[in-house]
């Protein structure tokens, strides 16, 4: 099925939203989406047609940005040294009690929280809650939260293992968790967002 150059042209904002989201970094999701609209013109045969171009697209996409993560997760130099995990020592266990179940800090009751997901001021705070994740840890989460890649796809990707890989996703989860309580619901509850 032919596609012109211009229909692609037409999804290149769309695109980069989705993948300045995921790499926060502008140069470097431009060229990922450039790269994806190349290699679209030069495997027009790859469409069949079962989806729409702005899905066939962002799947391009996805693999791309993985890509860009995988390259990310093996020179350490690409990597912010911010937080190690190997040494990172957050204690969510003491979140619990004896029997595993919630301690003093269950989680509270966030209402609706699906109604913040159109909220601008939310994925501000998520964004920032997620920066104080360490890298890997972080990318994990995005992988399989936010991409919907499985675990047997992410370890293979990062070349880790599942038990770290469950580790990481529970770490990521925990951390985002008390960050988002602490620095939006809370907030919303004393009135101190707008």
């Amino acid at each position: 099925m032919a596609i012109s150059a211009n229909e692609l042209q037409s999804h290149h904002s769309a695109l980069l939203r989705y993948a300045l989201f995921q790499l926060g970094d502008m140069p470097l999701a431009e060229d990922v989406v450039q790269e994806t609209l190349l290699a679209a013109l030069e495997k027009p045969e790859s469409f069949t047609g079962q989806s729409s171009v702005k899905t066939w697209l962002t799947a391009i996409l996805k693999y791309k940005i993985i890509d860009v993560q995988r390259r990310r997760y093996r020179d350490p130099q690409l990597i912010s040294p911010l937080i190690d995990e190997e040494n990172d020592k957050s204690d969510f266990d003491s979140l619990f009690d004896s029997h595993g179940h919630w301690g003093s800090e269950a989680p509270r009751n966030w209402g609706q929280p699906e109604a913040n997901l159109s909220d601008q001021h939310f994925w501000q705070t998520y964004h920032l809650c997620a920066t104080k994740m360490p890298k890997r840890t972080a990318m994990v989460f995005t992988l399989r939260e936010v991409m919907e890649l499985d675990i047997n796809e992410i370890c293979q990707q990062l070349e880790i293992t599942a038990t770290n890989c469950s580790v990481m996703l529970y770490r990521a989860r925990m951390s985002l968790r008390l960050c988002l309580e602490k620095n939006w619901f809370d907030a919303k509850i004393s009135g101190t967002t707008s």
